[in-house]
């Protein structure tokens, strides 16, 4: 066994599955927040990490744009529990994804196995959904990474969660690559502090 693996966990090769919610409706969405969620779909991969979206079109749909111009992974986890219904019931794209996991359990459900699934979320323009998806992320205690400024519950976040009166592990910024910087960090925190 080469000497710098001895050290480390033996799962230290597992690249970390980083997970994007945003809305799927993008109307209300900052001017930049689609180009800003494409950036973050290739700093994921450029990140060494996968990228994990509801299977949906909008703010993830171009992360996962992102992702696959940088020739990463991009997994899909559906509302439907079938390509035809992910198409044909939900309307949702099988564009630039490696994987589509069809889990049946609608939005709701789907949107639990999402977050539970991922090792981190990042939370871009959102409506409703994505403030549930926060929710999940936040009640399990996930890292959290925040693109402030892209509109939505994304820019009103920050106000839920002083008023929630809870610690969370949250991180903040505008740009796409500092922000994934700073959340890969609080998921290796957790890390050394499981070990």
């Amino acid at each position: 066994m080469p000497e710098d693996t001895k050290t480390k966990s033996p799962h230290y090769h597992l690249k970390y599955k980083i997970c994007v919610s945003g809305a799927a409706e993008t109307g209300h969405c900052s001017a930049d927040a689609l180009d800003k969620a494409k950036e973050l779909g290739r700093e994921i991969v450029r990140h060494n990490c996968v990228l994990v979206t509801g299977a949906t079109t909008g703010f993830p749909f171009w992360a996962a744009i992102g992702a696959k111009e940088e020739h990463g992974i991009s997994i899909g986890l559906s509302p439907a529990s079938s390509e035809r219904e992910h198409v044909e019931r939900f309307k949702l794209p099988v564009d630039y994804m490696d994987i589509i996991i069809y889990t049946g359990f609608d939005y709701s459900g789907r949107n639990l196995l999402l977050t539970r699934s991922a090792d981190a979320v990042v939370i871009g323009c959102g409506r409703i959904g994505t403030l549930n998806e926060f929710t999940i992320a936040f009640e399990d205690g996930k890292p959290i990474g925040v693109l402030s400024g892209t509109g939505g519950t994304a820019d009103v976040i920050e106000d839920i969660v002083k008023a929630s009166n809870r610690k969370a592990r949250i991180v903040y910024d505008e740009d796409p690559k500092r922000l994934l910087e700073k959340l890969i960090a609080l998921i290796e925190e957790e890390k050394i502090q499981k070990e």
